[in-house]
C-alpha cells in the first residue's frame, strides 16, 4: 500500500518574465531510490511514485505516490526537476503569463493533508518583484560572509569578574 509523501509548494507570477512565472514543488522525502522513481508531468497534471528508505541503514523501505491536477496549465518542456538525498524538487513553468497568483495549486477546491505551503520559498504576491529567486535544495548554506563577526558584546578581552580575594567585602 502506498503512502502520500509531504509535498511543499510555492509560486511566483510575472506578466513579462518567464523565469519568474513558476511553481516550486518539493517532495519532502529522504532516501528516494532513483531506480524506482516514476515522475510524469503533463500540462495539466503531475504524478509521482517512488520507494524510499535504505535497509542497509535500518531505514524501512516504503512506497510513496501522489497525483494532482493543476489549477492551470504548466509547460513540461521548460520545467526542471532535481533529485537529492533529501528530496525531489521541480520548478514548473506556468503557461499563462499573469501577475496574479493561482489561488491554489490544484484544480479541485479540496484540502489535501499532504500538500503544504513551502514558506521557505513563499513570497507575498505584492512583494514578489523584489524577491530573490530561491536557491535549489542542497545549496551552500555556509556562513561565508559571516566569518569575522566576533562574539557577543562584553565577551571580548575582558578578564571576567575580579577574584574573590580582591572583591570588596559586603557591609
Amino acid at each position: 500500500m502506498s503512502t502520500h509523501p509531504e509535498v511543499l509548494w510555492a509560486q511566483r507570477s510575472s506578466e513579462s518574465d518567464d523565469a519568474k512565472n513558476v511553481v516550486y514543488l518539493t517532495v519532502n522525502l529522504p532516501d528516494i531510490q532513483e531506480s524506482t522513481l516514476a515522475y510524469n508531468l503533463t500540462p495539466t497534471s503531475i504524478s509521482f511514485k517512488a520507494k524510499a528508505g535504505d535497509v542497509s541503514r535500518n531505514i524501512q523501505e516504503k512506497e510513496y505516490e501522489f497525483s494532482l491536477d493543476f489549477f492551470a496549465e504548466v509547460d513540461p518542456e521548460h520545467s526542471t526537476k532535481k533529485l537529492t538525498t533529501r528530496s525531489f524538487s521541480a520548478v514548473l513553468r506556468k503557461t499563462n503569463k499573469q501577475s496574479e497568483y493561482w489561488p491554489r495549486l490544484t484544480k479541485e477546491k479540496v484540502r489535501n493533508a499532504f500538500l503544504k505551503t513551502d514558506f521557505s520559498k513563499w513570497v507575498d504576491e505584492d512583494e514578489q518583484d523584489g524577491a530573490a529567486i530561491p536557491e535549489e535544495d542542497g545549496a551552500d548554506f555556509g556562513m561565508g560572509g559571516m566569518g569575522d563577526m566576533g562574539g557577543m558584546g562584553g565577551m571580548g578581552d575582558d578578564d571576567g569578574p575580579p577574584p574573590l580575594e580582591e572583591a570588596e567585602p559586603l557591609k
